[in-house]
């Protein structure tokens, strides 16, 4: 079919070449609205032709709805001619029009490369004429044109990049800023790239509208607000998830090639692999992708990116790259059991649905250990902290804070927290941070004077009210205790293997750690990777001698496919 070639332009806001926009406001070249021609692209006239083949052209009268915010399933619209208004509601139910694609542009983010609900509506913004092409023949297209595949990827990373940057299409939370379950709430949307605006009640002035406007009181905070005024009281990440359409709905009959508990780097890098070479892939993940590694602030030593990357950046992309290959992910969603008795297997969920699969990679990592101090679990919620991301560094700008571990994750946070904390402590118990820590932020901390590592130490106190106010650390060679008025701590000590749930199914090393490799006996398995089950799995933390590191843990995830190819069809091993 024929596509137009208007010249109309769709924008959002104007701006000029040095990204400065028309009202004077400069935007930060990361932004994609400086990004106008990757955000919004317009396809070669060739280009729109080769997807007009794919799809079915349709007249589009002014006004009429073609997908609505809330709606699974969102189709992919190219353009022709006239345009197509893409608009949201904010919590407070006022409707924004974001963009208006014109000829030769299409719509759509990345829910096209999942099942979960749509951020956003579209509607024809006067008579139009546009090619509709359905979500299968949509990924066809994707897999058989990389070139414009590679153009739409793009446009729909950056696309829910502006969505989080500009708060559109979200949700609003509630709740004072230093909070547990404010905090919680907050980390479990952005890690899971939700758009989402904090009204502080202890610092921001609109908070007090919001009260008012939903006859709240401070006892009854944190809340989430959802689009058109729904409110959510604390609520847990599973209903909160199904809330915000994060949640896939899965066929519990249908049988999956292979089933990958936890997303991490290592269990993403196995539903890369194995959705690419065509095994029906899903994979489990009970917070957020990335794992540990989601929450560092940078990754200065990853293969590839000089200049570094963030944990959870780096979490979304291969997140969006294994449900570009038709990887599903279930979000917020804990395997609590597996049924190795069963083939194929059955994985129980926290929700009590059970899905079958003939092969499982255990990804699931290790979680956090804690201090052993009186007071912790109160601060939990209150000052203690496990991450160093942006979102904390703007809880303790220009306060001092504590650093607890030796290792790269506490020697990043240090760094990264030194940019905005006024004073950052470093307690260790060892000598120092050579034999625990990369070269080079040993050199980095040791020349940075905003950063003291206190070695021999440890923490012997905490206090404060609701919140942690005061830390108190001692010098185990000379005795001498010291207490600093620190409201943020941050404890990088180590993990624990998550392998509760196996519940006896498989090996285990005496730390708990999932053993590989060989039998109980020394017996060598059919790969690095099995366990003491056909078809069962592990990688990456969880697994008995690995290397902690994310890159070795990309490594084993990506390497394990073969062994699944192996173990699916025997016959071509």
């Amino acid at each position: 079919m024929t596509v137009s070639h208007a010249n109309e332009r769709a924008s959002m806001v104007p701006v000029m070449a040095d990204g400065e926009t028309a009202s004077g406001r400069w935007l930060d070249p990361a932004d994609p609205l400086a990004r106008e021609a990757q955000t919004f692209p317009r396809l070669t006239a060739e280009m729109a032709e080769r997807v007009a083949s794919y799809g079915t052209a349709e007249r589009l009268a002014a006004g009429q709805v073609v997908f609505e915010r809330g709606e699974r399933g969102v189709d992919f619209f190219l353009v022709c001619d006239g345009a197509i208004e893409v608009a949201g509601q904010d919590a407070d139910g006022t409707e924004r029009v974001y963009t208006t694609h014109r000829a030769r542009q299409f719509t759509g983010e990345m829910t096209l490369f999942n099942e979960r609900q749509s951020l956003v509506g579209g509607r024809a913004a006067s008579e139009s004429r546009v090619v509709r092409v359905r979500r299968a023949d949509f990924r066809r297209m994707i897999a058989a044109e990389p070139d414009v595949g590679e153009i739409v990827m793009r446009a729909f990373i950056l696309r829910r990049v502006l969505f989080i940057r500009h708060q559109m299409g979200g949700a609003t939370l509630l709740g004072p800023g230093h909070g547990g379950n404010t905090l919680r709430l907050q980390r479990f949307m952005t890690r899971n790239g939700y758009p989402l605006r904090l009204l502080d009640t202890e610092r921001d002035a609109d908070a007090r509208g919001f009260l008012d406007c939903f006859h709240l009181t401070p006892e009854q905070l944190p809340v989430v607000i959802l689009p058109g005024g729904v409110l959510l009281r604390n609520p847990g990440d599973a209903e909160l998830a199904d809330a915000l359409g994060l949640t896939e709905e899965l066929d519990p009959e249908r049988i999956y090639d292979v089933a990958v508990v936890g997303a991490g780097p290592a269990g993403l890098a196995a539903a890369v692999y194995a959705a690419s070479e065509g095994l029906a892939t899903v994979v489990f993940e009970s917070v957020a992708p990335g794992g540990q590694a989601g929450t560092s602030s940078k990754i200065e030593n990853y293969l590839g990116f000089p200049t570094g990357i963030s944990g959870q950046a780096l979490a979304g992309r291969a997140q969006a790259q294994a449900q570009k290959f038709g990887a599903r992910l279930a979000i917020a969603r804990t395997v609590t059991r597996l049924g190795c008795s069963e083939r194929p297997y059955a994985l129980t969920l926290d929700s009590g649905q059970t899905i079958k699969a003939c092969v499982v990679v255990i990804a699931t990592g290790a979680r956090y250990r804690k201090l052993d101090l009186e007071h912790y679990e109160r601060y939990e919620n209150g000052g203690i902290h496990y991450a160093a991301t942006a979102m904390e560094a703007q809880l303790c700008s220009d306060e001092e804070v504590a650093v607890v571990g030796g290792g790269n994750s506490a020697g990043q946070a240090a760094v990264f927290l030194s940019r905005t904390a006024r004073h950052v402590h470093v307690i260790v118990r060892g000598a120092g941070l050579a034999a625990t820590m990369s070269d080079y932020l040993v050199r980095r901390i040791e020349t940075s004077s905003k950063i003291t590592v206190h070695p021999f130490t440890a923490i012997v106190g905490l206090e404060g009210d609701t919140f942690l106010r005061r830390v108190r650390w001692a010098n185990r060679s000379t005795g001498r205790e010291e207490s600093r008025a620190i409201g943020n701590l941050f404890v990088m000590i180590g993990a624990a293997p998550n392998t509760e749930w196996l519940d006896g199914c498989l090996s285990l090393d005496s730390k708990g750690f999932v053993r590989t490799g060989s039998d109980e006996e020394g017996r060598r398995l059919a790969s690095p990777f099995a366990t003491t089950m056909p078809g069962v799995f592990a990688v990456g933390d969880v697994r008995s001698g690995s290397v902690k590191r994310v890159a070795s843990g990309v490594g084993e995830g990506s390497v394990v496919v073969q062994a699944i190819h192996h173990f699916l069809t025997p016959e071509i091993a």
